[in-house]
């Protein structure tokens, strides 16, 4: 998941079809965000958050959802309680996860 700037006027990602586009020194159109202009940090974190959507697609057609069903799901859903220890799951939780 990158977010490529080509010849400094449009950027691009590996996993989705939306970018944006240069349209002054620090101003920016994102296809999907049409009508706003944003500055570099803002355009770079909408290309960023479309190629999340593209990998949260892959993973919730693995479980048999959309990504707005899972999404929805794990926003709305409380987790289970928990028996292990509180420094147990602090130190899950920092593990690096596949």
């Amino acid at each position: 998941m990158a977010v490529h700037v080509v010849d400094q006027a449009w950027m691009v990602g590996d996993r989705t079809a939306h970018q944006a586009r240069r349209v002054s020194d620090d101003a920016w159109v994102v296809s999907y965000l049409r009508g706003r202009m944003l500055t570099t940090e803002q355009a770079t974190a909408a290309i960023q958050a479309a190629e999340f959507v593209a990998v949260m697609d892959e993973l919730a057609g693995r479980m048999g959802l959309t990504a707005l069903e899972a999404l929805g799901l794990a926003v709305n859903e409380n987790p289970w309680e928990t028996s292990l220890p509180r420094h147990r799951i602090t130190k899950l939780r920092g593990r690096h996860r596949r």
